[in-house]
């Protein structure tokens, strides 16, 4: 619990720190995370109070993950039966490229440490984070996980 706390206080200082949200932002952002659960990022993105490329840039530009936009990619079968549906919903990423033991994968956010760590352990392969927005993993989802 510990590590996700960190997290969205990495991501919420990040974008107080680029000016797109404010203390207060971020402090009403959160208690509604305690309250309704979600992740940070896109709760204050429901607020109003960011968009999520803002986001996607601002861990981009602070952090060097690389961007991608899932729109127009096409991902294998092969890569996405290395994660299960459930997994990919839960932390909101989905994996794009396997080669060798290196997984590559896009997340809205790759600063969710917990999350690679546990994708490492379920595919035992040495994982690489893209960024993408939640809605682009989201309609990713549903494109490629067909229940």
């Amino acid at each position: 619990m510990q590590a996700r706390k960190l997290i969205n206080k990495q991501l919420g200082e990040l974008l107080i720190e680029r000016g797109l949200i404010s203390p207060q932002h971020l402090d009403k952002g959160l208690a509604l995370q305690k309250e309704k659960g979600g992740l940070i990022g896109e709760i204050l993105v429901e607020l109003g109070y960011v968009k999520e490329e803002d986001i996607a840039q601002a861990l981009t530009a602070q952090y060097g993950f690389p961007y991608l936009p899932l729109a127009n990619y096409e991902i294998s079968t092969d890569s996405i039966s290395i994660i299960p549906a459930r997994v990919a919903r839960q932390y909101m990423l989905i994996p794009i490229d396997k080669i060798g033991n290196n997984l590559t994968l896009a997340m809205s956010n790759p600063l969710n440490t917990a999350a690679l760590e546990d994708i490492e352990m379920l595919t035992n392969c040495n994982v690489q984070a893209f960024v993408s927005t939640s809605t682009d993993i989201k309609k990713a989802i549903e494109r490629y996980y067909k229940e």
